[in-house]
C-alpha cells in the first residue's frame, strides 16, 4: 500500500480491510470461475448495502457456501439454507440466499456449454479489459451500455440479483473494466 491514501480511489476510505482489497484484488482480471462465482455471489448479497459490510463478512460467507464452488452451492439442501438463514455472521437475507444457490445452477450451466464461465463473461470484451480514465469518483457510473448487456444475458439464463448496477460492480472487481482513477497507483499497475 502506498504511504499516501490520497493515492488511492476515493470508495476506499481508511478501513485496513477494504484497502487490501483495493490494493490486492479489486480490477485484477480474473481468469478462475470459483473467483468469478465468489464475486458473483457477495456483490449480490450487497445489493442495498455496503461493500465493505460485505468484505468484513466474506470468511463466513465463504464457509457457508462451500468455498465457493458453485456444484457443491448448486446442491445445498433445504437444511443448509435454513442453517444459513439463522447465521448470524452473514448476512440473512432469504432471496439473496436462494439466489446464490439457483446462480450457482446457472453458472454451472454456463459452464457446461462454455467450457468455463471464464471464457463467457470475458466474451463480452473479446477477453481485453475495458481501461477507462476518470479522475473523479463522480465520474465513473454506475451502470455501463456492457453492463447492461451482461444482465440482460444473465437474467436470459435464469440468474437473479444481477441487475446492471451489480454486473458492473463484478465486472469491475473481476478486471474486466479498469475503473480505478487515473491518479491512483493501480491505474498504472494496471494499465496496458
Amino acid at each position: 500500500m502506498p504511504k499516501d491514501d490520497s493515492r488511492l480511489c476515493a470508495w476506499v476510505g481508511q478501513d485496513p480491510v477494504m484497502i487490501r482489497y483495493h490494493d490486492e484484488e479489486w480490477g485484477v482480471p480474473v481468469h478462475d470461475d470459483q473467483k468469478w462465482f465468489e464475486f458473483i455471489v457477495l456483490d449480490a448479497f450487497q445489493a442495498g448495502l455496503s461493500w465493505k459490510t460485505v468484505l468484513h463478512k466474506r470468511a463466513a460467507f465463504h464457509q457457508v457456501f462451500h468455498g465457493f464452488d458453485p456444484e457443491r452451492v448448486a446442491g445445498m439442501t433445504e437444511v443448509e439454507l435454513e442453517e444459513a438463514r439463522h447465521n448470524p455472521a452473514i448476512i440473512r437475507n432469504q432471496r439473496k440466499i436462494r439466489s446464490a444457490v439457483d446462480n450457482a445452477g446457472a453458472f454451472c450451466e454456463i459452464q457446461d456449454e462454455w467450457g468455463s464461465f471464464d471464457v463467457f463473461i470475458w466474451s463480452f470484451t473479446s477477453g481485453q479489459t475495458v481501461h477507462n480514465s476518470w479522475r473523479k469518483p463522480g465520474q465513473v457510473p454506475a451502470t455501463t451500455p456492457l453492463s447492461d448487456t451482461v444482465s440482460r444475458t444473465l437474467k436470459s439464463r435464469g440468474f437473479s440479483f444481477v441487475g446492471s448496477t451489480i454486473c458492473y460492480a463484478f465486472l469491475q472487481a473481476g478486471g474486466v473494466v479498469n475503473d480505478h482513477l487515473l491518479d491512483c497507483f493501480r491505474y498504472r499497475e494496471l494499465a496496458p
